[in-house]
């Protein structure tokens, strides 16, 4: 079953979706049997996050299109705030 972004925006009031954004870095690292994905895109200046098993083709220089919700990350005491992505696809 395919995520459709209307259905999660109306099931998740705090979820926003964005299409079309080029992706300006893109960092992968791996934690445990996870890899960490760390977006940075053109006009943010907040990291957008999301976690995958396998790694993941580069998408720097890119657009994708994401729906996301924004969290809190507590990093040596500093509270940074994130974009937590749940579903990603390439524009």
């Amino acid at each position: 079953m395919k995520s459709d972004p209307a259905r999660l925006l109306k099931k998740h009031r705090e979820l926003t979706h964005s299409e079309s954004l080029k992706v300006v870095s893109h960092v992968q690292r791996q934690s445990g049997g996870w890899f960490i994905n760390t977006l940075m895109l053109e006009g943010y200046e907040v990291p957008f996050q999301y976690k995958r098993q396998s790694r993941y083709r580069n998408l720097q220089g890119g657009r994708v299109n994401l729906t996301y919700y924004p969290t809190t990350r507590d990093v040596a005491g500093i509270s940074l705030e994130v974009m937590k992505v749940v579903r990603i696809r390439r524009a």
